[in-house]
């Protein structure tokens, strides 16, 4: 019987070769083709953080802004800050590190207001613009059986003058119709008289803190007393504020010796004509002028316009100022025409691994330079048209 022999056959070295080559060469267009969906999945967690953050620094400061102005609910102070003094300036206010007289910031801001409530009361006494104690008048508002009418240590207070003067206090201490007052704003020669509005306040002062060396870039609260500045979010590449104001200004509505206000559309009624409690001429004060008439004319200008018009800043450093010129804690008198407040906040990546070089997408330049590991700035404007900022309407 004759064996038949069967030659087997296989792949040459050649042929080997090239068939690798070819399968190396479509593996590495599938990896490449996943790669970015890769990158997108490995930065999906920050591009999610960096939202979470916007959110919550535009609702800190849209719940905070939002209740700029409102004021007393008794009394002859009763009504909108803005009746009386600036609700909302460019600058930081306070006991520490407050911003010299004058300073018009695009990265800060403080917001004063009263909560529906709050326990005020008028001084039984003159009071110093400087730390020491107040003694108050009890009034019907003030809850029955309590000589403090309501205050408490730890709280602050406003005490408010009439020629668009005022001071922050915190209370120390409160015995009976005593309360013990540590002075929050700068000290002056100043005596608010007896009868004088004092109303338990809240000051809060929003601000980019912007530290390099430590890689700290921070939206900031500060409330106006010796306590610490509270870190809001982190991670903040750019913070800045814009004024849009009331066009008109400000009007008599009522003669300077009726005893009940408000006495103007805005603003501190001027004193009578025979009184000067300012640098300013008899019977003027930072917001109107006599002129030689009879009647008090608005010192401010009207701004020609139907709807509410942007304040820059220039404008809101340059004077005229409440109470006057020589007033340690003076602000712009343009400040009481503000009525809407525009913030613009820009959060980065934690990383600087995940941020591209500076420019259009990147405020502050990092390490990436793949764009498909990358995170994107996140910035977002927000209008906020406080009620309080609009008496008498």
């Amino acid at each position: 019987m004759r064996s038949v022999h069967r030659e087997e056959t296989g792949f040459s070295l050649l042929e080997t070769v090239v068939a690798s080559a070819l399968l190396l060469l479509v593996m590495g267009s599938v990896f490449q083709a996943l790669n970015p969906a890769q990158g997108a999945l490995s930065t999906a967690p920050e591009r999610a953080d960096v939202q979470q953050r916007l959110r919550v620094a535009l609702t800190v400061l849209a719940r905070t802004i939002g209740h700029a102005g409102s004021g007393p609910v008794y009394g002859a102070a009763a009504g909108p800050l803005v009746e009386r003094v600036a609700a909302v300036f460019p600058y930081r206010v306070g006991r520490r590190n407050a911003d010299a007289p004058g300073t018009a910031r695009p990265d800060a801001i403080t917001v004063l207001w009263v909560e529906r409530g709050a326990h005020q009361a008028s001084l039984a006494q003159p009071l110093a613009a400087s730390s020491g104690p107040a003694v108050i008048s009890l009034a019907s508002h003030c809850p029955q059986g309590d000589p403090s009418c309501g205050f408490t240590a730890g709280s602050m207070v406003l005490v408010m003058g009439d020629a668009g003067r005022f001071d922050l206090f915190s209370v120390t201490a409160v015995q009976a119709t005593t309360l013990t007052l540590q002075h929050n704003t700068r000290d002056s020669l100043f005596v608010y008289p007896a009868g004088s509005a004092i109303v338990e306040v809240h000051s809060r002062t929003f601000f980019l803190k912007a530290d390099a060396a430590n890689d700290q870039f921070q939206l900031v609260r500060y409330d106006g007393d010796d306590g610490a500045e509270a870190p809001v979010v982190d991670h903040v590449a750019a913070l800045s504020f814009r004024y849009r104001a009331e066009p008109l200004p400000p009007r008599m509505i009522k003669s300077v010796t009726d005893p009940n206000g408000p006495w103007t559309t805005y603003g501190p009624r001027p004193p009578a004509p025979i009184e000067q409690p300012t640098s300013f001429p008899p019977g003027e004060n930072c917001v109107f002028q006599l002129d030689g008439a009879s009647n008090p004319s608005p010192r401010l200008p009207d701004l020609s316009a139907s709807t509410l018009v942007d304040l820059p800043l220039s404008q809101l450093n340059d004077g005229p100022w409440c109470a006057d010129e020589a007033d340690p804690n003076r602000f712009d008198a343009d400040l009481l025409r503000v009525r809407a407040v525009t913030v613009a906040v820009r959060i980065e990546a934690s990383a600087a691994s995940l941020r591209g070089p500076a420019g259009l997408l990147f405020a502050r330049g990092g390490t990436a330079r793949g764009a498909d590991r990358v995170v994107v700035d996140a910035e977002q404007t927000l209008d906020m048209t406080p009620p309080n900022l609009f008496p008498g309407r």
